[in-house]
């Protein structure tokens, strides 16, 4: 009974580690299609969130079942709290993505991402693959000093999104207002996922030393 009980819970990390994949695919199609103005790649990205979904509504429905059946406590219990909040962060990882796919999408056949800013925005997307690449590998292998360096990974996305507002604000600026609303909103979007991958990364820390990252010493 006892084995079987830790299967189920060996499962709830191979199910986060195969969402991490799957955003990681969307971000990296989601990029791509953004900057060639790629309509049938953004529509796929688009139809595949549903694959996200259901794999976050199967790791919610198979928590609660493990709660009402097992009661689990402490390191178990963590590793249940912990899977629902990075399930969820993952989701919405995979919303993002579909975000920057429906901006593909909305200004299809013009490209929505200026020629002066590609450059910007594929370092952000190469950035935001890495930071979800590593959260998952930290999930697999519950690697403490790894998911604490996500936090300063993420800084180079801060700086990439302050850049876009740089350039935004310039005072010879001449961006058109849709331009520069959907550049905002793009920049807004990867920024969003650095900060769900660190959060997973957060809770990684959190599920193997019962402590947040914020509360210990350096490693």
């Amino acid at each position: 009974m006892r084995d079987a009980y830790h299967e189920e819970l060996d499962a709830l990390t191979d199910r986060l580690v195969e969402m991490t994949r799957l955003v990681r695919s969307a971000i990296a199609r989601a990029t791509t299609a953004l900057l060639d103005s790629d309509l049938h790649l953004a529509e796929s990205v688009i139809s595949q969130d549903d694959e996200v979904n259901r794999i976050y509504a199967e790791i919610e429905a198979s928590i609660f079942d493990l709660m009402a059946r097992q009661q689990p406590v402490a390191v178990d219990l963590r590793m249940v709290i912990t899977a629902l909040r990075m399930g969820s962060d993952l989701e919405r990882m995979g919303d993002l993505a579909e975000h920057v796919a429906k901006i593909t999408r909305l200004r299809h056949p013009d490209s929505a991402i200026p020629a002066e800013l590609r450059s910007t925005i594929l370092e952000m997307g190469q950035i935001a693959e890495r930071l979800v690449t590593k959260a998952g590998s930290c999930i697999a292998s519950h690697d403490v000093e790894s998911a604490m360096e996500l936090e300063a990974d993420d800084d180079a996305m801060d700086q990439l999104h302050r850049r876009l507002f740089r350039v935004l604000l310039a005072k010879d600026s001449k961006w058109a207002v849709e331009q520069a609303i959907d550049v905002t909103l793009i920049g807004r979007y990867y920024e969003r996922y650095a900060d769900h991958a660190v959060r997973v990364a957060r809770d990684v820390v959190y599920l193997v030393t019962g402590s947040r990252p914020q509360d210990m010493s350096p490693l």
